[in-house]
């Protein structure tokens, strides 16, 4: 099922894309309206639009959407508190409205609600699921609860398997912006590779890490 996320904070496109990608979600992300309008028709089961974005809005890509796609759910992201803007929205055709700032699990919440996707399992390699609703990580049968920053961190991996995952990327995700040492981040690698004694964690050249599975 393919989303089209567009949204010109860098920051958060990509948090909201890897959040969405562990729900098994394709998200194709845009920071500009021109690249998102001129991407529309490619058969998107669902769109997040913010509206103050560069070169056309939010509001008239949600028309120009509409006169493709009658059903499919469109979801406003939005700082505006103008009561107009919020009516036209719904008025246009927009499924859902979410004000910023927004917790991302409260977007999740509403693109499952709309798309209608099932929780579900993440396999990791041999023998090992990720539960990232649950914060669990089962190993040969045996579950292990995870912390919140455990459980984004192995999110972030399951959805950059076999990638480098930067320190900054760590960061802006698991920390969510916040400033994290370098040591902070080590010592989560730590306690992680403690409870994934399957997996390998593999450390790049002080640029971040791998999750590397088992062909």
């Amino acid at each position: 099922m393919k989303i089209l996320l567009l949204e010109d904070n860098k920051t958060l496109n990509e948090t909201i894309k890897l959040k969405l990608e562990l729900k098994g979600y394709k998200v194709h992300s845009y920071t500009c309206g021109q690249d998102a309008y001129d991407n529309i028709t490619d058969g998107y089961s669902c769109f997040l639009l913010d509206i103050h974005v560069p070169n056309i809005d939010g509001i008239n890509i949600l028309k120009k959407i509409r006169e493709f796609y009658e059903e499919v759910p469109v979801i406003i992201i939005s700082s505006t508190v103008e009561l107009d803007i919020i009516k036209k929205s719904y008025a246009v055709g927009c499924n859902d409205y979410l004000k910023k700032p927004f917790f991302i699990d409260e977007l999740e919440i509403k693109v499952d609600k709309l798309c209608n996707i099932p929780k579900k399992e993440i396999p990791l390699g041999l023998n090992c699921l990720f539960n990232f609703d649950e914060s669990t990580l089962t190993i040969n049968n045996i579950r292990n609860v995870l912390t919140e920053k455990e459980s984004l961190l192995v999110n972030l991996f399951a959805v950059n398997l076999d990638k480098l995952v930067t320190y900054e990327n760590i960061q802006n995700y698991v920390w969510k912006g916040e400033y994290a040492s370098i040591d902070a981040i080590r010592t989560l690698i730590r306690r992680l590779r403690k409870k994934m004694t399957s997996i390998t964690i593999k450390a790049s050249s002080n640029r971040g890490y791998l999750l590397l599975l088992e062909k």
